[in-house]
């Protein structure tokens, strides 16, 4: 899998895998609406050892058994550079995720397989160093990385993060990596997280990185506040479907209309 210049690629899901009926319903849902891959996170780091951490090798099996069931690419986390092998097993790609950046034994496993990989950029890294983390993945032969700005932690608490948008096209000015934004972690509020959708196409990002939950108040993280329901989703996938010729892009064709037409009687 490799992002195309001309899309707007948009990656959906939620938080964690919790039920495997849960994690259908959102994954059928998210596909009606046109992402092109589903996210959800099988290991979750936690801030407090206390909070829910994932299903772990469970979680792989439900996003591989909707994997199979919708035909959906599936997203998610690896966490340390002895599980890179059993993850990569189940999933399509692979995510570093912010705790994670300055991983470097990390990012050399992951260069070692030749799985896709998202890396996000450190809740309080540089563009120079989040470049040079993405350089240890590159020089082990993996070219297939994928940068993601998923917000800063500055003095600002009334949002999550600080969502630094002139990071996409400083990053395109030094790269040729595709850039995705993650709205949901940018800020940590729902209300937000479609106007700064938008945005991130106004400012030249490759695609987006979305939580989405059928029952955000009732996720089993506290990532739920933060989380699109279905029918939320539905909207920001409209505006940007309408939106994104505006500035030379356009959403990846449907693929649950091309499966329709396959599974048309002839």
């Amino acid at each position: 899998m490799r992002l195309h210049n001309e899309h707007f690629t948009v990656i959906a899901g939620p938080c964690a895998v919790e039920t495997y009926e849960t994690t259908l319903r959102c994954a059928e849902g998210v596909l009606k609406a046109g992402a092109t891959l589903f996210r959800a996170g099988a290991y979750k780091p936690r801030t407090n050892p206390k909070s829910f951490q994932g299903l772990g090798e469970k979680g792989l099996e439900i996003l591989a058994a909707v994997r199979k069931e919708t035909g959906l690419k599936v997203v998610t986390e690896v966490m340390e550079p002895g599980a890179v092998e059993k993850v990569a097993a189940y999933v399509d790609v692979l995510q570093i995720g912010t705790r994670n950046m300055s991983n470097f034994p990390l990012l050399r496993e992951v260069g070692r397989t030749r799985h896709p990989v998202i890396l996000k950029r450190g809740m309080m890294s540089t563009l120079s160093e989040y470049l040079q983390a993405a350089e240890y993945i590159l020089q082990e032969g993996n070219d297939n990385v994928i940068l993601c700005e998923r917000g800063i932690r500055t003095f600002e608490t009334y949002t999550r993060n600080t969502l630094d948008l002139s990071a996409v096209p400083a990053l395109k000015e030094q790269t040729q990596l595709p850039v995705l934004v993650d709205p949901s972690h940018g800020t940590g509020r729902r209300s937000l997280v479609h106007s700064m959708s938008l945005a991130a196409l106004a400012a030249g990002a490759d695609g987006l990185l979305i939580e989405v939950h059928p029952d955000p108040d009732n996720s089993w993280t506290s990532d739920g506040k933060q989380s699109l329901d279905l029918e939320g989703f539905e909207r920001l996938m409209a505006d940007l479907e309408r939106l994104a010729p505006h500035f030379g892009r356009s959403l990846p064709p449907r693929l649950a209309e091309a499966q329709a037409k396959v599974r048309q009687p002839s």
